[in-house]
């Protein structure tokens, strides 16, 4: 089974797009701009969800589920909302078809349009919001907090796969609260909740920050994100949180009573991530062999190999095998036995070592007579022979340390590319020869932000939080600037 990948050196986005189809993650489909999610990569999105839906839970949060058409009148209540989707917004605007009279084919039938034009959910704000009218009525029922697991459409025309697609997959959360400040909290939280995945299951590092007016969400009063580096330099959205203040509630009209008995607009956030994060995964860790999966999400966490001759030898190695297998999976370890005699072992090699299967076991004739194992890592191709009683504990500590050092390589990268610059012009140049994030003051203008990205293509990724402030002058204009904000180059 040869990879035959671009190499990450020769053309990045290229290898980005064989590795995503040949790994079996996904392919495009007959709709434009839509994707198949393959059932490997439907394997990692599913352990995503479970992990991402278990600290939702732990944080006090509900799923429920809403439609997925919005009357178009929903969507135009809020000003900044309706203007920053309506670009991106897929219509219906009848709802029956017929045979043409010609005998061509299927046509519309022009009397069927519907009275109001539905919008296919971009996101959800509008039709919960209107929901959240009927079910708020006292600070009783607050805080009300739901998620819903869904998909969504927003038509991208220069699409690729996980990273910008006319329809994908992600989670939507959606808040509503008594005070300003239960709500800017929450906001927070989320964001919180979101970098503490993302590292510690996806083995991302990010930066935690807010977005510039220009750059947060439509209809937010705040945008807190959390902003990761990939390894050609570019940045990348991973997740993001949003404090929406009363506009949601005061364009839906949700109000509720007060303890003291007077009447209010609730406080709202809504917070998401998406099958983005797939891509986010494949770009920060895999290299020119294949995927490079963090364990904890990898479906396939231990493969083991037999090589043999003959089904006696088989039979000899599976009977060795089989109670291994049982240890792992006893210690909540996947693992899959591929003993196909449809593929030699080098395919298979080849095979998991594509899809990224943090460890390999091989088995033959010689390791049986000596009751070892060869055992591979995926990270670093290193290789060693490991007796059979120590086999469990072995790959135990290799998980762990393959799960520690996928992190780690990708902080040092991100620390290699964080470049601190006063001047514009080595700006230009750091962005135009090294990229990665690029850390400068700004005054704060959303017109020398404007005149940045024409310049160059950077943009301001996040003013990053919880660092010490440093006033200078803007790298531009030369005006005064509370603190450096990152810029980069992104996806």
């Amino acid at each position: 089974m040869g990879k035959n990948l671009t190499s990450r050196a020769e053309d990045y986005s290229k290898w980005y797009n064989e590795l995503v189809v040949k790994s079996d993650l996904a392919e495009n489909s007959g709709v434009r701009g839509c994707m198949v999610i393959k059932p490997y990569g439907y394997a990692i999105w599913e352990k995503m969800q479970a992990q991402l839906d278990k600290m939702f839970k732990e944080t006090g949060h509900e799923n429920a589920y809403f439609p997925l058409f919005i009357p178009k009148s929903y969507l135009s209540k809020e000003a900044s909302h309706v203007e920053g989707f309506a670009k991106e917004c897929a219509v219906v605007t009848h709802y029956r078809l017929k045979n043409a009279e010609d005998g061509s084919g299927i046509v519309v039938d022009e009397d069927a349009k519907l009275e109001e034009e539905l919008i296919v959910r971009p996101t959800s704000e509008t039709i919960i919001w209107d929901t959240y009218r009927k079910w708020i009525q006292s600070y009783r029922d607050l805080p009300l907090k739901i998620n819903q697991w869904a998909n969504v459409v927003r038509w991208e025309m220069r699409t690729r796969l996980f990273l910008r697609t006319a329809e994908f997959l992600w989670q939507e959360g959606h808040t509503a609260h008594a005070t300003r400040e239960e709500a800017i909290e929450e906001a927070e939280l989320m964001m919180h909740v979101y970098a503490e995945f993302v590292e510690n299951y996806m083995g991302v590092p990010v930066i935690k920050g807010t977005k510039t007016a220009s750059e947060r969400f439509a209809g937010a009063e705040e945008t807190y994100c959390i902003e990761a580096l990939m390894q050609d330099g570019k940045a990348l959205q991973a997740g993001t949180s949003h404090f929406l203040g009363q506009n949601f509630a005061k364009a839906f009209d949700v109000k509720f009573a007060t303890k003291e008995g007077g009447q209010e607009y609730v406080w709202a956030t809504s917070w998401g991530v998406s099958t983005r994060l797939m891509g986010a995964l494949v770009m920060t860790h895999s290299d020119d062999n294949g995927l490079v999966l963090p364990p904890k999400l990898a479906p396939i966490q231990v493969v083991i190999v037999p090589i043999y001759k003959g089904m006696d030898q088989l039979d000899a190695i599976s009977e060795k095998v089989e109670p291994l297998v049982m240890q792992l999976r006893a210690k909540g370890i996947s693992v899959k036995y591929d003993n196909r005699d449809t593929h030699k072992p080098g395919f298979k090699f080849n095979e998991y070592e594509l899809k990224g299967v943090p460890v390999r076991l091989a088995i033959g004739q010689r390791d049986l007579e000596n009751g070892t194992y060869e055992v591979a890592r995926r990270d670093t191709l290193e290789k060693e022979s490991v007796s059979a009683a120590e086999i469990v504990g072995k790959v135990e500590a290799l998980l762990e340390d393959i799960q520690r050092n996928v992190y780690q390589k990708a902080i040092d990268y991100r620390a290699e590319h964080i470049t601190r610059v006063d001047s514009y012009e080595e700006f230009k140049k750091v962005i135009e020869e090294k990229g990665g994030f690029v850390s400068a003051h700004w005054d704060g203008t959303p017109e020398t932000e404007d005149k940045i990205k024409e310049e160059t293509k950077a943009t301001i990724r996040c003013i990053p939080l919880h660092e010490e402030q440093e006033e200078g002058t803007c790298m531009v204009t030369g005006k005064p600037s509370l603190q450096r904000v990152l810029f980069a180059k992104a996806y």
